[in-house]
């Protein structure tokens, strides 16, 4: 795995991170369609990252390797709840408490980029690393016995042959609402930075010390009120002209019963 450029860098972490490359997640424009989980798993699997094994992903007791997981579930109380859709992954902590436990060193922190890796060559799977984890963002492949997790698409985005705008972690390409952003978190000026500032960014669980790079935006509440003159159908062009059927039918019509 470290014979591809984008793993090449120093194992051993410094103590000032010049750059922290990190992924910015908004939950209130994520509709949970696991549009990221999918490109994750396709572009890793087939890159030096994979293979990522799936031997039982559906059934009861669920086998498989994923660097990214959407989590859903409702917050609040009957009538008054919402489905929150909560995507995670490794969030690539600046003091990542994975990184110290590993007996082989095998888990490490890239200097120049603040993202952490795993060195499949010297994992032995003792998943020390998964127990150190408080995020649970570590995987063992039930097939190569060892530890996975997020690369933040190391190999893709140093890859020179891909045009400019397309070196970003898959996730991020693929997502359709635009609910993943990448960049450099200890960069002020950037994108990433501006938007932590200026939308309320959050880290995970913050009391645990391990000052994850990845941030949250938070869910804004957004209230629509409808009238009741707005719920009647407007979509039947017959309805909407005025034009009548030559044979007038008093019973519900497929327009009337059905959603296009």
């Amino acid at each position: 795995m470290n014979a591809n450029p984008g793993y090449a860098g120093l194992q051993e972490g410094s103590e000032t991170q010049m750059t922290q490359l990190a992924l910015i997640i908004d939950l209130n424009v994520c509709v949970g369609c696991h549009a990221c989980v999918t490109s994750c798993k396709q572009w890793n699997t087939s890159g030096p990252a994979g293979s990522m094994c799936d031997d039982n992903p559906y059934d009861k007791d669920p086998t498989g390797t994923f660097f990214n997981r959407v989590q859903s579930f409702e917050i609040g109380t009957y009538p008054n709840t919402e489905l929150v859709h909560f995507p995670k992954s490794c969030l690539h902590c600046e003091d990542p408490p994975c990184v110290p436990v590993c007996p082989t060193g095998a888990s490490y922190k890239r200097e120049q980029d603040g993202i952490v890796l795993v060195d499949y060559d010297k994992c032995i799977g003792c998943k020390y690393c998964s127990w150190a984890c408080p995020y649970g963002a570590r995987e063992l492949d039930e097939h190569q016995k060892v530890m996975k997790k997020c690369t933040l698409c190391v190999d893709r985005i140093y890859d020179e042959a891909l045009p400019e705008d397309e070196r970003k972690p898959s996730c991020v390409l693929a997502c359709p609402t635009n609910a993943r952003l990448f960049g450099d978190v200890h960069d002020s000026e950037s994108e990433v930075s501006t938007i932590i500032r200026e939308e309320g960014g959050y880290q995970l669980m913050p009391e645990w010390g391990t000052k994850p790079a990845n941030h949250y935006l938070p869910r804004r509440k957004t209230r629509i009120k409808i009238h009741d003159d707005e719920l009647i159908r407007s979509d039947n062009p017959l309805k909407k002209e005025g034009v009548k059927p030559k044979k007038i039918i008093d019973d519900q019509t497929l327009d009337d019963i059905t959603s296009w």
